[in-house]
């Protein structure tokens, strides 16, 4: 029978991933809410290595919505034709920039409920904007902490990201979720990660059944 970790485990859990990576902070370098805005946008399906590479260039040319609202998807696309789902991409960023110009005076709005009206951006999307952008707490759910959410029975194998969020952001205070996000996000990367994760030294593999399994198989 699988034993899911209650609220206080999971707390502790968490707690201990921001201890092992208490210097965590945003990979993706962007310097205003826009431009982080459309990193993120970017990074979807994409590693945030590859967005830094083109976004300083982007930025130089086009530095803020008015900028990208006059031009055609056409337009951007040789600035960001490295990375995947470029074409897609390209007409979000127009988009979002049209619709910034329109409706929100070309300003990135500061609700859950604003961000997610705009073109390419998701609930993921909308949280990273949050915390990163305007210190609002919100907790984004991306697949590193899918995973680490499942192997530590944080969540059920079917949960779905939004059920993800919510067990981990009732466990925690509102004032560690934008930390807890990021100290998990390279605690996925660094330790728990998809292939041969680190659980022989990992902290949490008292607790963590998946972990006890992997090193059981490795010996």
């Amino acid at each position: 029978m699988m034993v899911m970790l209650n609220q206080s485990q999971t707390k502790w859990a968490v707690e201990e991933i921001m201890q092992l990576f208490s210097n965590a902070r945003p990979s993706l370098d962007a310097r205003t809410p826009f431009q982080i805005a459309v990193s993120v946008l970017l990074s979807a399906q994409a590693t945030d290595v590859s967005v830094n590479k083109v976004t300083p260039t982007l930025f130089q040319t086009f530095p803020d919505p008015a900028a990208f609202a006059t031009l055609t998807p056409e337009e951007v696309e040789p600035y960001i034709k490295s990375i995947g789902l470029y074409h897609n991409k390209a007409k979000h960023i127009v988009a979002l920039s049209q619709k910034l110009v329109a409706d929100f005076n070309g300003e990135i709005p500061k609700t859950m409920a604003e961000l997610t009206s705009l073109p390419g951006i998701g609930r993921k999307s909308a949280s990273v904007i949050l915390g990163d952008a305007f210190g609002v707490p919100a907790f984004a759910v991306d697949t590193h902490i899918t995973r680490i959410a499942k192997r530590l029975k944080i969540a059920k194998e079917k949960d779905s990201v939004l059920q993800i969020e919510k067990n981990i952001t009732r466990a925690l205070p509102q004032s560690e979720w934008i930390d807890g996000h990021h100290a998990m996000i390279y605690f996925g990367r660094e330790v728990c990660s998809a292939r041969s994760p680190k659980c022989v030294t990992c902290p949490l593999l008292k607790i963590c059944a998946f972990g006890q399994q992997y090193v059981q198989s490795q010996n």
